[in-house]
Protein backbone atom coordinates (compact mmCIF):
# COMPACT_ATOMS: atom_id res chain seq x y z
CA UNK A 1 0.00 0.00 0.00
CA UNK A 2 1.18 3.37 -0.67
CA UNK A 3 -0.30 6.11 0.30
CA UNK A 4 -4.69 6.00 2.03
CA UNK A 5 -6.30 9.48 2.82
CA UNK A 6 -9.41 11.21 3.52
CA UNK A 7 -11.39 12.73 0.79
CA UNK A 8 -13.84 15.33 1.80
CA UNK A 9 -14.50 19.11 1.52
CA UNK A 10 -17.59 18.37 3.72
CA UNK A 11 -16.98 17.23 7.15
CA UNK A 12 -20.27 17.89 8.38
CA UNK A 13 -21.84 15.69 6.29
CA UNK A 14 -22.63 11.78 5.65
CA UNK A 15 -20.81 10.71 2.64
CA UNK A 16 -22.15 6.97 1.89
CA UNK A 17 -21.39 4.17 -1.37
CA UNK A 18 -19.07 6.68 -3.88
CA UNK A 19 -18.03 5.37 -6.96
CA UNK A 20 -14.66 6.54 -8.99
CA UNK A 21 -14.34 6.48 -12.95
CA UNK A 22 -11.26 7.95 -15.07
CA UNK A 23 -11.79 10.15 -18.32
CA UNK A 24 -9.54 9.48 -21.34
CA UNK A 25 -7.59 12.79 -20.30
CA UNK A 26 -6.87 11.30 -16.30
CA UNK A 27 -9.80 13.35 -14.85
CA UNK A 28 -10.93 11.28 -11.92
CA UNK A 29 -14.46 11.51 -10.82
CA UNK A 30 -16.45 10.31 -7.86
CA UNK A 31 -19.92 10.54 -7.37
CA UNK A 32 -21.58 9.57 -3.64
CA UNK A 33 -24.64 10.14 -1.96
CA UNK A 34 -23.91 13.06 -0.14
CA UNK A 35 -25.38 16.03 2.17
CA UNK A 36 -26.78 13.31 4.60
CA UNK A 37 -27.20 12.85 8.35
CA UNK A 38 -26.51 9.36 8.47
CA UNK A 39 -26.64 5.59 6.97
CA UNK A 40 -30.56 5.93 6.57
CA UNK A 41 -31.96 9.36 6.47
CA UNK A 42 -34.38 11.68 4.33
CA UNK A 43 -31.63 14.61 2.66
CA UNK A 44 -29.05 12.33 0.66
CA UNK A 45 -28.28 14.03 -2.23
CA UNK A 46 -26.14 12.50 -5.36
CA UNK A 47 -22.82 14.67 -5.52
CA UNK A 48 -19.65 14.72 -8.10
CA UNK A 49 -16.62 15.61 -7.15
CA UNK A 50 -13.36 15.90 -9.33
CA UNK A 51 -9.79 15.65 -9.31
CA UNK A 52 -7.18 16.70 -12.42
CA UNK A 53 -3.43 15.65 -10.31
CA UNK A 54 -4.89 12.10 -9.85
CA UNK A 55 -6.20 12.41 -6.58
CA UNK A 56 -3.91 14.67 -4.65
CA UNK A 57 -6.50 17.43 -4.15
CA UNK A 58 -10.41 17.21 -5.13
CA UNK A 59 -13.34 20.09 -6.20
CA UNK A 60 -15.64 21.06 -4.49
CA UNK A 61 -19.66 18.90 -4.42
CA UNK A 62 -21.53 19.60 -6.89
CA UNK A 63 -25.08 18.90 -6.86
CA UNK A 64 -26.32 16.43 -9.61
CA UNK A 65 -30.08 15.64 -7.95
CA UNK A 66 -31.64 16.25 -4.79
CA UNK A 67 -35.09 14.74 -4.81
CA UNK A 68 -37.54 15.51 -2.96
CA UNK A 69 -37.18 12.14 -1.38
CA UNK A 70 -33.34 9.99 -0.63
CA UNK A 71 -31.28 9.93 -2.94
CA UNK A 72 -28.80 6.97 -2.77
CA UNK A 73 -26.05 4.78 -3.89
CA UNK A 74 -24.31 6.61 -7.24
CA UNK A 75 -22.42 5.07 -9.61
CA UNK A 76 -20.41 6.48 -12.64
CA UNK A 77 -19.41 5.15 -15.91
CA UNK A 78 -17.60 6.86 -18.27
CA UNK A 79 -18.11 5.18 -21.94
CA UNK A 80 -16.10 4.40 -24.69
CA UNK A 81 -17.48 7.27 -26.47
CA UNK A 82 -16.47 10.16 -23.44
CA UNK A 83 -19.96 10.10 -22.31
CA UNK A 84 -20.45 10.43 -18.69
CA UNK A 85 -23.43 8.27 -16.94
CA UNK A 86 -24.33 8.86 -13.24
CA UNK A 87 -27.01 6.21 -11.81
CA UNK A 88 -28.24 6.11 -8.01
CA UNK A 89 -32.07 5.03 -6.59
CA UNK A 90 -34.25 6.75 -4.70
CA UNK A 91 -35.87 5.39 -1.04
CA UNK A 92 -38.64 5.89 1.47
CA UNK A 93 -36.53 3.63 3.84
CA UNK A 94 -36.39 6.84 6.08
CA UNK A 95 -39.72 6.90 6.65
CA UNK A 96 -40.53 4.15 9.60
CA UNK A 97 -37.85 5.96 11.64
CA UNK A 98 -40.23 9.29 11.42
CA UNK A 99 -42.51 7.15 13.96
CA UNK A 100 -39.70 6.02 16.39
CA UNK A 101 -38.22 9.81 17.46
CA UNK A 102 -38.45 9.32 21.22
CA UNK A 103 -34.72 9.70 22.17
CA UNK A 104 -34.44 12.85 19.46
CA UNK A 105 -34.14 16.52 20.04
CA UNK A 106 -37.06 18.60 19.18
CA UNK A 107 -35.03 20.01 16.64
CA UNK A 108 -34.20 17.07 14.40
CA UNK A 109 -37.69 15.65 14.62
CA UNK A 110 -39.08 18.93 13.36
CA UNK A 111 -35.93 18.64 10.84
CA UNK A 112 -36.73 15.28 9.49
CA UNK A 113 -40.21 15.66 9.70
CA UNK A 114 -40.29 18.84 7.57
CA UNK A 115 -38.32 17.01 4.65
CA UNK A 116 -41.83 15.27 4.18
CA UNK A 117 -43.74 18.34 3.62
CA UNK A 118 -41.76 18.85 0.74
CA UNK A 119 -44.42 16.79 -0.95
CA UNK A 120 -47.31 14.08 -0.58
CA UNK A 121 -47.35 10.80 0.15
CA UNK A 122 -48.46 9.87 -3.11
CA UNK A 123 -46.36 11.85 -4.68
CA UNK A 124 -43.15 10.51 -2.35
CA UNK A 125 -44.29 7.11 -3.41
CA UNK A 126 -44.33 8.47 -7.13
CA UNK A 127 -40.77 9.64 -6.83
CA UNK A 128 -39.43 5.93 -6.27
CA UNK A 129 -37.40 4.72 -9.01
CA UNK A 130 -34.34 3.45 -10.64
CA UNK A 131 -32.43 6.92 -12.02
CA UNK A 132 -29.66 7.91 -14.57
CA UNK A 133 -28.39 10.96 -15.42
CA UNK A 134 -25.69 11.57 -18.88
CA UNK A 135 -23.72 14.21 -19.45
CA UNK A 136 -22.09 14.46 -23.47
CA UNK A 137 -19.79 17.40 -22.24
CA UNK A 138 -17.21 16.31 -19.64
CA UNK A 139 -19.73 16.79 -16.99
CA UNK A 140 -20.68 20.69 -17.51
CA UNK A 141 -23.99 19.84 -18.27
CA UNK A 142 -26.38 17.20 -17.49
CA UNK A 143 -29.72 15.50 -18.73
CA UNK A 144 -32.55 15.43 -16.38
CA UNK A 145 -32.80 12.42 -14.27
CA UNK A 146 -34.65 9.60 -16.28
CA UNK A 147 -35.98 6.11 -15.07
CA UNK A 148 -33.86 2.60 -15.92
CA UNK A 149 -34.88 -0.46 -15.79
CA UNK A 150 -32.14 -1.59 -13.16
CA UNK A 151 -29.95 -0.21 -10.40
CA UNK A 152 -26.49 -1.38 -8.96
CA UNK A 153 -24.46 0.94 -6.86
CA UNK A 154 -22.01 1.08 -9.19
CA UNK A 155 -23.63 1.49 -12.28
CA UNK A 156 -23.44 0.11 -16.00
CA UNK A 157 -20.82 -1.42 -17.61
CA UNK A 158 -18.58 -1.01 -21.41
CA UNK A 159 -16.15 -3.29 -23.30
CA UNK A 160 -18.64 -4.36 -25.39
CA UNK A 161 -18.55 -2.86 -28.98
CA UNK A 162 -21.49 -0.59 -29.69
CA UNK A 163 -23.44 -1.51 -26.66
CA UNK A 164 -23.41 -0.61 -22.64
CA UNK A 165 -24.65 -3.08 -20.17
CA UNK A 166 -26.45 -2.30 -16.98
CA UNK A 167 -26.58 -5.31 -14.15
CA UNK A 168 -28.89 -4.99 -11.80
CA UNK A 169 -31.54 -5.44 -9.65
CA UNK A 170 -35.48 -4.05 -10.32
CA UNK A 171 -35.58 -2.31 -7.10
CA UNK A 172 -39.09 -1.30 -7.02
CA UNK A 173 -41.31 -3.75 -8.85
CA UNK A 174 -42.79 -7.30 -7.81
CA UNK A 175 -39.96 -10.12 -7.78
CA UNK A 176 -36.87 -7.64 -7.42
CA UNK A 177 -36.02 -9.18 -10.59
CA UNK A 178 -32.36 -9.55 -11.74
CA UNK A 179 -31.11 -9.46 -14.97
CA UNK A 180 -28.84 -6.91 -17.43
CA UNK A 181 -30.58 -4.08 -19.28
CA UNK A 182 -28.60 -2.55 -22.44
CA UNK A 183 -28.20 0.71 -24.10
CA UNK A 184 -26.96 0.85 -27.93
CA UNK A 185 -27.24 4.80 -27.91
CA UNK A 186 -23.99 5.37 -25.95
CA UNK A 187 -26.60 5.41 -22.65
CA UNK A 188 -29.64 7.73 -23.71
CA UNK A 189 -31.84 4.78 -23.50
CA UNK A 190 -32.19 1.26 -22.34
CA UNK A 191 -34.29 -1.59 -22.98
CA UNK A 192 -34.44 -5.08 -20.52
CA UNK A 193 -31.94 -7.17 -21.92
CA UNK A 194 -32.15 -10.88 -19.71
CA UNK A 195 -32.72 -11.83 -16.67
CA UNK A 196 -30.26 -13.58 -14.36
CA UNK A 197 -31.16 -16.99 -13.00
CA UNK A 198 -32.03 -17.88 -9.09
CA UNK A 199 -30.14 -20.90 -7.49
CA UNK A 200 -31.96 -23.27 -6.50
CA UNK A 201 -33.16 -22.93 -3.63
CA UNK A 202 -32.47 -19.38 -3.78
CA UNK A 203 -34.37 -16.39 -3.30
CA UNK A 204 -33.88 -13.97 -6.26
CA UNK A 205 -35.24 -10.99 -3.64
CA UNK A 206 -31.84 -12.00 -1.46
CA UNK A 207 -29.53 -11.11 -4.80
CA UNK A 208 -28.55 -7.71 -4.72
CA UNK A 209 -25.90 -4.93 -6.07
CA UNK A 210 -24.35 -6.20 -8.78
CA UNK A 211 -21.54 -5.39 -11.00
CA UNK A 212 -19.89 -6.31 -14.12
CA UNK A 213 -16.88 -6.33 -15.93
CA UNK A 214 -16.17 -7.72 -19.89
CA UNK A 215 -13.18 -9.68 -19.59
CA UNK A 216 -10.62 -10.14 -22.41
CA UNK A 217 -11.32 -13.47 -23.50
CA UNK A 218 -15.16 -11.86 -24.21
CA UNK A 219 -17.09 -12.87 -21.84
CA UNK A 220 -19.32 -10.84 -19.31
CA UNK A 221 -18.52 -11.25 -15.88
CA UNK A 222 -21.28 -10.32 -13.28
CA UNK A 223 -20.91 -10.82 -9.33
CA UNK A 224 -23.91 -10.38 -7.26
CA UNK A 225 -24.03 -9.64 -3.13
CA UNK A 226 -25.61 -12.82 -1.85
CA UNK A 227 -27.88 -13.14 1.54
CA UNK A 228 -29.57 -16.55 0.69
CA UNK A 229 -28.71 -18.79 3.51
CA UNK A 230 -25.98 -20.55 1.66
CA UNK A 231 -22.79 -18.65 0.91
CA UNK A 232 -24.64 -15.81 3.24
CA UNK A 233 -22.85 -12.71 2.57
CA UNK A 234 -20.54 -13.98 0.40
CA UNK A 235 -19.80 -12.41 -2.96
CA UNK A 236 -21.56 -14.96 -6.28
CA UNK A 237 -20.71 -15.17 -9.48
CA UNK A 238 -22.12 -15.96 -13.30
CA UNK A 239 -20.94 -15.64 -16.89
CA UNK A 240 -22.14 -14.55 -20.15
CA UNK A 241 -20.48 -15.69 -23.29
CA UNK A 242 -23.10 -14.40 -25.60
CA UNK A 243 -23.41 -10.29 -24.89
CA UNK A 244 -25.25 -10.35 -21.72
CA UNK A 245 -28.66 -12.43 -23.53
CA UNK A 246 -28.10 -15.16 -21.54
CA UNK A 247 -26.05 -16.33 -18.16
CA UNK A 248 -24.56 -19.11 -16.24
CA UNK A 249 -26.27 -20.41 -13.11
CA UNK A 250 -24.22 -18.06 -10.03
CA UNK A 251 -21.70 -19.83 -8.02
CA UNK A 252 -19.86 -19.41 -5.40
CA UNK A 253 -16.32 -18.15 -5.59
CA UNK A 254 -15.34 -18.61 -2.20
CA UNK A 255 -15.07 -14.54 -1.50
CA UNK A 256 -16.81 -13.34 1.86
CA UNK A 257 -17.26 -9.65 1.64
CA UNK A 258 -19.82 -7.60 -0.59
CA UNK A 259 -20.77 -5.76 -2.54
CA UNK A 260 -17.58 -6.25 -4.98
CA UNK A 261 -16.77 -4.15 -7.73
CA UNK A 262 -14.68 -5.26 -11.11
CA UNK A 263 -12.46 -3.68 -12.80
CA UNK A 264 -10.26 -5.10 -15.92
CA UNK A 265 -6.66 -3.70 -16.03
CA UNK A 266 -4.62 -2.87 -19.08
CA UNK A 267 -2.86 -6.50 -19.11
CA UNK A 268 -6.13 -8.37 -19.41
CA UNK A 269 -5.99 -9.11 -15.98
CA UNK A 270 -9.66 -8.60 -13.78
CA UNK A 271 -9.52 -6.79 -10.55
CA UNK A 272 -12.52 -7.74 -7.77
CA UNK A 273 -12.79 -5.12 -4.97
CA UNK A 274 -14.85 -5.39 -2.32
CA UNK A 275 -16.16 -4.54 1.36
CA UNK A 276 -14.76 -6.65 3.87
CA UNK A 277 -17.24 -6.24 7.15
CA UNK A 278 -15.82 -8.40 9.97
CA UNK A 279 -12.82 -7.71 11.98
CA UNK A 280 -10.73 -6.28 10.86
CA UNK A 281 -13.08 -4.43 9.19
CA UNK A 282 -12.07 -2.30 5.92
CA UNK A 283 -12.11 -3.67 2.00
CA UNK A 284 -9.97 -6.17 -0.12
CA UNK A 285 -9.24 -6.88 -3.15
CA UNK A 286 -8.55 -10.29 -5.29
CA UNK A 287 -7.08 -10.32 -8.79
CA UNK A 288 -8.24 -13.21 -11.66
CA UNK A 289 -5.63 -13.82 -14.51
CA UNK A 290 -7.72 -16.32 -16.33
CA UNK A 291 -10.75 -14.34 -16.91
CA UNK A 292 -12.51 -14.57 -14.15
CA UNK A 293 -11.92 -18.28 -13.83
CA UNK A 294 -10.38 -18.15 -10.23
CA UNK A 295 -9.24 -15.50 -8.31
CA UNK A 296 -6.34 -15.01 -5.96
CA UNK A 297 -6.04 -15.12 -2.08
CA UNK A 298 -7.16 -11.75 -0.70
CA UNK A 299 -5.39 -8.68 -0.87
CA UNK A 300 -5.85 -5.59 1.80
CA UNK A 301 -6.68 -2.68 0.88
CA UNK A 302 -7.59 -1.27 4.50
CA UNK A 303 -8.12 -2.86 7.91
CA UNK A 304 -8.45 -0.14 10.32
CA UNK A 305 -12.50 0.44 10.13
CA UNK A 306 -14.39 1.45 13.32
CA UNK A 307 -17.19 -1.01 12.26
CA UNK A 308 -19.03 -2.66 9.18
CA UNK A 309 -20.69 1.11 7.99
CA UNK A 310 -18.15 1.07 5.43
CA UNK A 311 -16.96 -0.08 1.83
CA UNK A 312 -18.50 -0.02 -1.28
CA UNK A 313 -14.82 0.30 -2.83
CA UNK A 314 -14.52 0.73 -6.54
CA UNK A 315 -11.09 0.74 -8.76
CA UNK A 316 -9.78 2.36 -11.60
CA UNK A 317 -5.61 1.92 -12.91
CA UNK A 318 -4.03 5.13 -13.89
CA UNK A 319 -1.69 5.91 -16.86
CA UNK A 320 1.23 4.89 -14.46
CA UNK A 321 0.05 1.45 -13.67
CA UNK A 322 -1.21 2.65 -10.16
CA UNK A 323 -4.60 1.84 -8.80
CA UNK A 324 -6.73 3.88 -6.65
CA UNK A 325 -9.52 2.84 -4.86
CA UNK A 326 -12.42 4.80 -3.31
CA UNK A 327 -14.57 4.01 -0.61
CA UNK A 328 -16.83 5.13 2.43
CA UNK A 329 -16.35 5.29 5.89
CA UNK A 330 -17.54 6.08 9.68
CA UNK A 331 -14.90 7.10 11.78
CA UNK A 332 -14.09 5.94 15.24
CA UNK A 333 -14.73 9.89 16.51
CA UNK A 334 -17.52 10.48 14.34
CA UNK A 335 -21.19 9.65 13.33
CA UNK A 336 -20.36 10.93 9.59
CA UNK A 337 -18.88 8.52 7.29
CA UNK A 338 -15.96 10.29 4.96
CA UNK A 339 -14.24 9.17 1.66
CA UNK A 340 -11.23 7.28 1.80
CA UNK A 341 -8.68 7.08 -1.11
CA UNK A 342 -6.28 4.23 -0.94
CA UNK A 343 -3.33 4.35 -3.95
CA UNK A 344 -1.63 0.67 -4.45
CA UNK A 345 0.20 -1.49 -6.91
CA UNK A 346 -0.03 -5.25 -7.61
CA UNK A 347 3.23 -7.05 -7.43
Amino acid sequence: MLSVKTITNQPNSYHGWPTLAQRENGELLVVCSGGREAHVCPVGRVELIRSVDGGETWSWPEVLMDSVIDDRDAGVLVTPRGAILVTTFTSLAYEPLLEKTGDWTAEKRERWQSVNRRATAAQRKAMLGTWLLRSADGGMTWSAPGRVPVNSPHGPIGGLAGRLLYPGKQLWEPGNKNGVAESSDDGKTWRWLSAIPTRPGDDAVDYHELHGVTAADGRVIVQIRNHNQANERETLQCESSDGGKSWTMPHSIGVWGLPSHLLRLRDGRLVMSYGYRRKPFGNQARVSSDHGRTWSEPMTISADGASGDLGYPSTVETANGQLLTMWYEKPRDSTLALLRLARWTLS
